[in-house]
Formats: C-alpha cells, sequence, structure tokens
C-alpha cells in the first residue's frame, strides 16, 4: 500500500507541476500580449494646435473632434452643409487609420444651436448607416472657429 501511496504521490507531485508551469508560461504570454495591444499610439498631429488627430488602443480607435473645416476654412452653408464636411472628415481620418464608417462604435455631437437638431439628424442619417453608433448631443455656447457643429467619435474593430 505505502508503494502505490508513493507512486501516486509522485505522479500528483509531478502533474501539479507541470500544470503550474504551463499556467505561468501562458499567463506570462498573455500578460506580455496585453501590455502592447493597449499600449496607446499616437496618430497624426493637430498641426498648430495641441492635440492628436486620433489615439489608436488595441483595436479601438478615438478620434479628437471634428469640425466642418475644408481646405483650411470652415466651409459655408449653415448646418446641413457644415455637418457633411464634418463627416466627410471623419470618414478620411478613419480610412487614413485602417478603418470605416461601419466601425464606428459611439459619437458625440456638439451644436451651438439645438434648433438645427432636425437639420443635422438629415444630414447624419443620410451619412451613417443602420446599426447607428451610440451617439450623445449637446448644445454649447461656441466651438472653434464659430462652428455650429463638432463631432467627435470613437471606432472599434
Amino acid at each position: 500500500m505505502s508503494k502505490l501511496s508513493t507512486s501516486l504521490s509522485t505522479l500528483s507531485l509531478v502533474a501539479m507541476c507541470s500544470l503550474g508551469f504551463v499556467h505561468s508560461a501562458n499567463a506570462n504570454t498573455t500578460k506580455a500580449v496585453s501590455i502592447a495591444s493597449s499600449s496607446p499610439v499616437f496618430l497624426g498631429d493637430g498641426g498648430t494646435y495641441p492635440f492628436s488627430e486620433a489615439v489608436r488602443v488595441g483595436n479601438t480607435l478615438y478620434m479628437s473632434g471634428q469640425i466642418g473645416f475644408k481646405g483650411g476654412k470652415l466651409v459655408k452653408g449653415g448646418i446641413k452643409a457644415e455637418t457633411k464636411q464634418v463627416l466627410d472628415n471623419i470618414d478620411n481620418t478613419l480610412l487614413k487609420y485602417g478603418y470605416r464608417k461601419s466601425d464606428i462604435v459611439k459619437c458625440m455631437v456638439m451644436l451651438t444651436d439645438m434648433d438645427d437638431f432636425d437639420d443635422f439628424n438629415k444630414i447624419y442619417k443620410a451619412e451613417l448607416m443602420k446599426p447607428y453608433p451610440a451617439r450623445s448631443a449637446f448644445g454649447v455656447s461656441e466651438l472653434a472657429v464659430g462652428a455650429s457643429v463638432e463631432i467627435e467619435c470613437m471606432a472599434a474593430k
């Protein structure tokens, strides 16, 4: 009986050590991958402004807010023209970093006049497809360079 008991004890010890080795090898690998994939990568720059165009963390892209700039100037034509340009700018940023509009998961919208909300939504619905991203909309008193709308989005793959 003691030989059987000794053999079982030895077998149990070898099995536990083997499992512990596999577990710690996997834990180290997983930890290294997690740290590497979650490190932020700062993309582009704000030109003369102190911000990055976007930051990628893992497979998520966090974009800075966009306004209706084209050729260094705010587009003319009111909320509809600005909204269209903002969404074009967002699309260009997405494509630049390997994403598409369908990868957008969340947007934050800032409007200087909440009476523009319906006109904004007409363009937004025409430019984005269902299922729409999660979204917040805020009325603000003022935006940079006199813009009527600013949109900030996050995209994920």
